[in-house]
């Protein structure tokens, strides 16, 4: 047979291909179609948590990064205020305002700083942890409804992918990388 078809034939018939297959896609082109799938994926999957989150945790009398900010310090112990932000992917002064409205709430208390008198350390108060283990129970419990239907070894699946895609994303997230900057904008005019 001659020609430039494109593709493998698979059978023939009087000289005429029965069936063809595309050719095999590039390792570039499958990883960007990957790439594409998990953006969409992921983008669909933290929509909705952010919606369920805001709507359950609100309920609890805390926004979400506050309880993110909670979380962090019940989990981490005591923390100064540049370590707190750092942890949450927050400017200071944002976080500051997080946890002002958390220490009003009675949640979270300031205390002199052991090692330098400049600096205070910030730490959950009784109360604050047990709004932490309020809420991380109702989270675990629909996280076991979420994935209740699957089998076991599907359930393990799921989390270490999820967790070793956060881990990346974590060492990565201190890394700007191309969409950064503006397009056609020189360094002193790019976006902050």
């Amino acid at each position: 047979m001659t020609g430039t078809a494109v593709g493998t034939i698979v059978g023939t018939n009087n000289d005429m291909p029965t069936q063809t297959h595309p050719p095999p896609a590039s390792p570039r082109s499958e990883l960007s179609a990957q790439a594409e799938a998990l953006h969409q994926a992921l983008s669909d999957l933290v929509r909705v948590y952010q919606f369920r989150d805001r709507d359950r945790i609100c309920c609890h009398d805390v926004s979400v990064t506050q309880c993110y900010a909670l979380e962090s310090l019940v989990e981490r112990g005591p923390s100064t205020l540049n370590a707190l932000a750092a942890a949450l992917y927050l400017d200071k002064s944002t976080a500051s305002r997080v946890v002002g409205t958390l220490e009003r709430k009675g949640y979270v208390l300031r205390r002199p700083h052991p090692e330098d008198g400049r600096a205070v350390l910030l730490e959950a108060t009784p109360a604050g942890r047990t709004l932490c283990q309020r809420i991380r129970e109702d989270s675990v419990a629909e996280e076991g409804e979420l994935i209740a239907d699957l089998d076991g070894p599907a359930r393990d699946a799921v989390i270490t992918v999820l967790t070793r895609l956060a881990r990346v994303a974590e060492k990565r997230a201190g890394s700007c990388g191309p969409t950064c900057e503006v397009a056609g904008a020189s360094e002193d005019t790019a976006a902050p």
